[in-house]
């Protein structure tokens, strides 16, 4: 494809581009959330509920308004406006095509669920970290972001009912991992590629900065290994689609879990740990390879010299 216009800017000057756009389009999203809540209750329900006292009438609708318009909608429209308006490569930079082996479906869907083991395991080693005795402040302000991040997601995730259950499956599980992939794997991961050559630095890159976005400091292993498993599948694939179902397989199962623990249907809470045995351990290893080798190979033959984006596959 022939780059035009913006789309000539080099890599590092995209990725400024790409954070200064993010920036605009967060502050915009706060202030039309701020208003509506105004609007519908008052200016002190937005202020509360910004600081997560819900003990205030309204306040957890007010969040959920929030979360949407002030975070869901801007991770949406970033990578959107970027990939139509600064580089004009939607194909390019969103990867929207459905043009690649359905047996990936499937491989993603067993490759989530065999790699289970590995994210409790790096969940738990992750929460054993101690910082040294001179990062003692920096430690507990991470703990005290990572207890505000639970609160607000304990809120959200609170279901009193199969209608709830959908409502957050849909939202959590299916918008949300719509707007991250778009983000994260979609523009920021093209952006990387084309800036490292080097789609395996680029992947990682943009793992990193995936995790880091969450400002979830004791789950920040875990989730930079799905966010590996995500930028994979889709270097390999050439499609957004099959991270965004990844993605909506690992927030899916965790809100279903979380409903099942909320109405005693199951004992095992969502946030236990050493649930798996060493032999468990080992197995997701080895399982969790042979797929990735597999889904990898299947990927490549089917489309063997270029990605979506015109690079030679290897």
């Amino acid at each position: 494809m022939t780059n035009t216009g913006y789309s000539q800017m080099r890599p590092s000057l995209q990725f400024l581009v790409f954070i200064a756009v993010t920036v605009v389009m967060l502050i915009i999203g706060l202030l039309i959330s701020m208003g509506i809540i105004t609007l519908l209750y008052n200016f002190d329900t937005f202020m509360k509920v910004s600081q997560l006292q819900i003990d205030t009438p309204n306040a957890i609708s007010a969040l959920w308004i929030i979360q949407f318009i002030s975070t869901t909608m801007p991770i949406l429209a970033i990578p959107v406006f970027f990939a139509y308006v600064i580089v004009k490569e939607p194909e390019s930079y969103l990867r929207l095509t459905n043009k690649f082996p359905w047996q990936l479906i499937a491989l993603v869907f067993i490759t989530m669920f065999m790699s289970l083991p590995i994210m409790e395991q790096l969940s738990d080693i992750n929460q054993r970290l101690v910082l040294p005795p001179f990062l003692k402040g920096v430690e507990e302000w991470m703990r005290a972001s990572e207890q505000q991040a639970e609160k607000a997601t304990n809120i959200l995730l609170k279901m009193d009912n199969i209608w709830d259950l959908i409502k957050t499956v849909l939202f959590v599980g299916g918008l949300t991992a719509i707007v991250e992939e778009l983000m994260f794997r979609g523009a920021l991961q093209t952006i990387f590629i084309r800036w490292t050559k080097n789609h395996h630095a680029a992947i990682w890159i943009t793992a990193i900065l995936f995790s880091a976005f969450h400002m979830e400091f004791f789950g920040f292993l875990p989730r930079l290994m799905l966010g590996v498993f995500f930028g994979y599948f889709v270097y390999w694939s050439g499609s957004i689609w099959t991270s965004i179902w990844a993605h909506f397989i690992n927030n899916g199962t965790a809100v279903i879990v979380t409903y099942l623990y909320q109405h005693k249907t199951i004992k095992t809470s969502p946030d236990d740990t050493h649930v798996f045995s060493l032999a468990g351990y080992v197995f997701s290893i080895i399982i969790t390879v042979l797929l990735l080798i597999n889904y990898r190979n299947i990927a490549l033959a089917a489309s063997r010299n270029t990605t979506a984006d015109g690079t030679e596959l290897d």
